[in-house]
């Protein structure tokens, strides 16, 4: 009986080894769709990045399972606990031998990111928090599971002008993993923050597609519960006596900039009563303060707000008055008498401190924090990046009152379930931990990728 030839497209008419015959023929075989992955969670925090990859899982039909997790900070863990019950967080990750871990097909970690954060000092490397991510590698290494998600703050791409990127993505290429980065804003997943963060994905035997996410708006009207009202607290009162709720909403509070969209200590006489000609004074000053020339004429590095003399404010304020009003500004705390700081090299490193060489002058009192609130949102746009500094700090704008933030309002912000707890630790403590947290909804979109 004559034996029918087998016809592949992928070999006929073409000279392959024997080698790469066989490649092809085991490549079409269709090999049992597997249903059941185990993974490790490093870094925990309050395990955002678990609840998007468990989500992925069980939209895709595929069971799921956490053999370890790690997390150092002492309420992370009472959270984490408390949402996933019967399981121990292991601590101090550094201290954990890869070899007595389990085995596990994924690897998954927000390893931290104050040392490559613009709310940091962005040592990188040089910052012990940033050697954390050579425990990731040395667990690659040693147990080489099927894939990693890692996640990092957007400054990670660029810090050190891209070096400490490039080595990061050399060393998990080194580990013959297949690498792919974006870097993804939660805004286009349905929640309604512009917070970007790096998402890397390695994966043993194929590269992760990472771009054209089907984009889900969303606004904080979507969030937020309109029923929910506080008692205006004393700083709120002081903001309605000059404006209209309609009027707060979207603005931000705070001395370091102008625009129409901030408001600033002296327009509220938040401390103490001053004059129209001072608030006018105080509006100039904020801008010329910032001007390159004065770097130039004071013999200084530039930096972004100078003190300037009486003699140099004088060239564009003219006022027969002008010592007697800055000298009141000084004494109500709206403006501070200083020294220009200078760049200077210590122990081989460029830092900015007071030069007594130079003439004193005045400058705005512009702490980061210095307001009881820092943002007042919108309810028909979108948060900006929520940061753990200034969390507690974010209120919102509703119909009815101008109030913090409930926790609940906080999780919704930043992609958690409703049903996720967090009833265990106090106000400051979640929003802190909402700060540092990774978006589940943009994990679960990622893993869906890795998994089909």
């Amino acid at each position: 009986m004559k034996q029918r030839a087998i016809r592949i497209p992928e070999i006929q008419d073409k000279q392959l080894n024997f080698g790469q015959v066989m490649s092809v023929l085991t490549s079409s075989v269709k090999r049992p769709k597997k249903n059941s992955f185990t993974f490790i969670d490093l870094f925990a925090g309050m395990g955002g990045i678990r609840l998007g990859f468990e989500k992925a899982c069980k939209e895709l039909n595929i069971k799921s399972k956490c053999v370890f997790s790690s997390e150092i900070k002492e309420h992370a863990v009472q959270t984490y606990e408390a949402n996933f019950k019967g399981e121990e967080v292991h601590g101090d990750i550094t201290k954990i031998n890869e070899k007595n871990l389990p085995d596990f097909d994924y690897l998954l970690a927000g390893f931290p990111c104050q040392a490559f954060s613009s709310a940091g000092k962005r040592q990188g490397f040089s910052d012990i928090r940033g050697t954390l991510f050579f425990d990731i590698v040395r667990i690659l290494k040693a147990k080489k599971p099927e894939g990693f998600i890692l996640e990092n703050v957007e400054g990670l791409v660029v810090h050190n002008n891209g070096d400490t990127f490039e080595t990061i993505i050399k060393e998990l290429d080194n580990l013959n993993y297949k690498v792919s980065w974006r870097v993804l804003n939660a805004s286009d997943f349905g929640i309604p923050q512009n917070r970007k963060r790096v998402y890397i994905v390695g994966h043993l035997k194929r590269k992760i597609d990472l771009d054209h996410f089907e984009k889900k708006s969303c606004s904080l009207n979507d969030i937020i519960d309109n029923n929910h009202i506080e008692k205006p607290s004393k700083f709120v009162n002081l903001l309605l006596e000059h404006y209209s709720i309609k009027e707060l909403a979207g603005k931000s509070i705070k001395d370091r900039r102008g625009g129409d969209d901030n408001i600033h200590s002296w327009d509220i006489d938040y401390k103490g009563k001053i004059t129209q000609k001072q608030k006018d004074l105080m509006n100039i000053l904020l801008k010329k303060r910032r001007m390159k020339k004065w770097a130039i004429e004071k013999g200084i590095e530039w930096m972004d707000g100078m003190p300037l003399t009486i003699d140099e404010i004088s060239t564009f304020y003219d006022d027969k008055n002008l010592k007697q009003m800055l000298e009141d500004l000084v004494k109500k705390g709206y403006l501070k008498f200083e020294h220009p700081k200078n760049l200077f090299i210590e122990n081989g490193s460029k830092i900015r401190k007071y030069d007594i060489t130079k003439s004193k002058g005045y400058n705005i009192v512009a702490g980061k924090l210095s307001f009881p609130l820092s943002t007042i949102l919108s309810p028909s746009g979108i948060a900006p990046t929520i940061v753990a500094t200034e969390a507690g700090k974010i209120a919102i704008a509703t119909k009815k009152c101008i109030r913090n933030l409930t926790v609940r309002e906080g999780l919704r912000l930043f992609g958690y379930p409703d049903n996720y707890k967090m009833d265990n630790i106090d106000y400051t403590k979640a929003f802190d931990l909402l700060g540092n947290t990774v978006i589940p909804p943009v994990i679960t979109e990622i893993t869906k990728r890795i998994l089909k």
